[in-house]
């Protein structure tokens, strides 16, 4: 058990000074010194440590001697240039060693490991000695007869520290106050309060009057051997009493601290669960020891000390998190509203102030009310128990013209209510660029629909004008009368048609839920898009996995949107002599783990071109020379209304859409409601 190795690094030249010290092992304390007086006032105070010296500049080597002849302990190094006049004098001095003044690394510390393992050889001698010496007065009393009286108890101080012990805004500050208080109390010399800061393990002189420059330096880890016998003894350390410590390792270690802090007492530092630092005293300016009264008060003292420094160190975190937790809230762009359990406010940010047009002077330690029914009944509804709305609730400010969207969230801790906390965002923007947004969307959608219902309905008009004006003129025959029947009939059928899906696509009908069976639902819209009159050379598959649940749904729907599926994959195979149709179903699970079931139409086709994949579930959307391009809409729309998700892998070796809805089991089964008017189609 050691105190802390220091290492004095003498030389004029800072650069060489930095080198080595660079050099020196991490867990030396290096100390460098460039004045003959500083070093030797440091060796007054500890003569047991390794003394690395540069042996350039004038009287170098007289103070090398100086140091080996007055300090006899000391293990000195010397650092010259080979051959030299001081180079071969220090060699004759028998120190300790005597090296090139451009030492490599690993020489040097090989050199310092060899001086540190002879420093540790002298401290055990000195440990050894002072345990002689021990054991020596302790017999020499026994065999006079002797005992070693205590003092006499003197009466303890009781009177009140005499400075502010509750002032923790500047916890430095404080700590000089308390360091200046107790050198008037006692009149001492020193006094100094090693702590640790907020953001450090480490242990380190924050604190202290007339302290050594060796001890500014200092600190020490959670691991030292200071730090650790203080945790475990917690007792005062008195100079004159060290006697009374049987274990000689201890008594120098805390000799030896002693020195270095140019101290006579080191006093503990305890909160009540972990060593908040010590606090050392030096001579009393008197010159007289102390005496039991005296060391008595100081245990006082000490202790207001630790109750003091623990205060500030929990005021000095708690200032900080604060700090952070305020500075969190008023930088959120959401307005935050706190109330305590009877609604009253007690926290109101910027961005709520923002929000409500409200200052915080006409907001704080008010009811909520102040701040508009509206808010206050969604803050008094929370505060009741009430879950908090999905969505949030939303309204339009009469008086900023706002939109403001609000939710409300219970505070409570082991089911006691603390209060609620409301989060307010300003929808204006939002709502604005919703509108423009669906405007643009009903733009598009009108422009769409009318250059789809330009280019489908000219073709026919144009057949029947073309007949229509030919009719006078060749009425009189009958092959010319059969195709004007054939063919008119027909444009109108067609017509017809396109004013049908049009008019299903704005009103469809509503749905009729029902238990659809999985197999009949696949085999007859298969039958029904596909019979085996048309397939030609391309093949269709239907494989229904045994363990996939029934559907809830309306089959004819369901049927319609696998029909559009069906129409696609065989209109993308057309000319193909392996072309190949496949429909699965199997089961499946959604989004939150429901069971759901996959119904896949695949094809192994030239795939969907790039330009179109994301937009092909939109209205008008097609490549077909004719058509509207309505029918994957319509899927979509039939798969949301159900309650399901579509998902589309498509490349050029063909494409899968997979319908995805819920089981018969699943809890999403309610009517859902529809649009009522003609409109672009609601994505999932």
């Amino acid at each position: 058990m050691t105190a802390k190795t220091i290492c004095f690094l003498f030389s004029l030249d800072s650069a060489w000074a930095d080198r080595i010290a660079r050099n020196l092992p991490d867990h030396l304390t290096v100390r460098p010194f460039s004045e003959r007086l500083q070093l030797e006032s440091a060796l007054e105070r500890q003569s047991l440590q390794v003394v690395l010296m540069d042996l350039r500049g004038d009287h170098a080597l007289d103070e090398v001697r100086h140091v080996h002849t007055r300090w006899p302990t000391a293990i000195v190094i010397a650092f010259g240039t080979p051959g030299s006049d001081p180079f071969l004098a220090a060699e004759e001095l028998n120190l300790f060693a005597v090296e090139d003044l451009n030492v490599d690394r690993h020489r040097l510390l090989a050199l310092v490991h060899r001086a540190l393992a002879y420093l540790q050889t002298q401290q055990e001698s000195r440990v050894l000695r002072m345990e002689l010496e021990r054991v020596t007065r302790e017999f020499a009393a026994a065999k006079a007869g002797t005992v070693m009286a205590e003092a006499p108890v003197g009466t303890a101080a009781t009177r009140r520290f005499p400075f502010s012990l509750h002032k923790f805004d500047d916890v430095n500050a404080m700590l000089e106050s308390l360091a200046e208080g107790v050198a008037d109390i006692l009149m001492v010399s020193r006094v100094g309060i090693f702590c640790r800061s907020r953001d450090s393990e480490t242990y380190s002189l924050r604190a202290g009057l007339r302290c050594l420059d060796d001890a500014k330096h200092l600190t020490y880890e959670p691991g030292d051997e200071l730090v650790r016998w203080l945790e475990r003894n917690a007792h005062m350390v008195y100079r004159p009493h060290l006697d009374h410590i049987h274990a000689a390792a201890a008594r120098l270690l805390l000799l030896q601290t002693l020195d270095v802090l140019g101290a006579e007492v080191i006093i503990p530092l305890h909160s009540s669960d972990r060593l908040l630092g010590w606090m050392f005293i030096g001579h009393r300016a008197t010159g007289l020891p102390f005496e039991r009264a005296q060391l008595e008060r100081l245990m006082l003292i000490a202790e207001q000390v630790s109750t003091t420094l623990e205060n500030a160190i929990l005021y000095e975190e708690l200032t900080v998190q604060k700090t952070l937790a305020e500075t969190l809230l008023q930088s959120l762009p959401v307005g935050i509203v706190a109330v305590d359990a009877e609604g009253v406010v007690r926290w109101y940010s910027a961005a709520a102030a923002g929000i409500l047009g409200l200052p915080a002077g006409q907001a704080m330690q008010k009811p909520i009310e102040n701040l508009g029914s509206r808010l206050a009944d969604v803050v008094r509804r929370s505060l009741q128990g009430e879950p908090p709305p999905s969505p949030p609730l939303m309204w339009t400010d009469a008086h900023s013209k706002k939109t403001i969207a609000v939710i409300a969230l219970r505070l409570t801790n082991a089911q006691l209510c603390l209060g609620s906390v409301a989060l307010l965002q300003d929808m204006t923007a939002q709502v604005a660029l919703k509108a423009k947004e669906e405007q643009l969307e009903r733009t598009v959608f009108w422009a769409e629909l009318a250059a789809s219902l330009s280019h489908e309905i000219s073709n026919p008009l144009v057949t029947i004008q073309t007949f229509a004006q030919l009719l006078p003129e060749r009425y009189q025959e009958e092959e010319f009368r059969c195709d004007f029947s054939r063919i008119v009939t027909a444009e109108v059928q067609r017509l017809n048609s396109i004013i049908t899906q049009i008019n299903e696509f704005a009103h469809p009908p509503n749905l009729t839920m029902t238990t659809v069976a999985l197999g009949a639902l696949l085999q007859t819209s298969t039958e029904k898009v596909l019979p085996e009159a048309v397939r030609g050379n391309v093949k269709v598959e239907i494989q229904v996995d045994p363990q996939a649940p029934a559907l809830r749904g309306d089959a004819r729907a369901l049927a319609e949107a696998l029909g559009y599926l069906l129409t696609n994959s065989r209109e993308a195979l057309e000319g193909r002599a392996d072309g190949r149709i496949t429909v699965t179903a199997r089961p499946a699970r959604g989004l939150n783990g429901e069971p759901q079931v996959e119904i896949t139409v695949a094809d192994n086709g030239p795939g969907i071109p790039p330009a179109l994949r994301d937009r092909v579930f939109s209205p008008f959307c097609t490549t077909k020379p004719r058509g509207l391009g309505l029918g994957l809409s319509i899927v979509k729309r039939t798969v949301t209304d159900h309650g399901g998700r579509v998902h589309l892998e498509t490349g050029s070796t063909g494409t899968g859409i997979a319908l995805l809805l819920p089981a018969a089991t699943a809890d999403r089964l309610a009517q859902p409601a529809r649009e009522g008017s003609l409109g672009p189609a609601k994505s999932a």
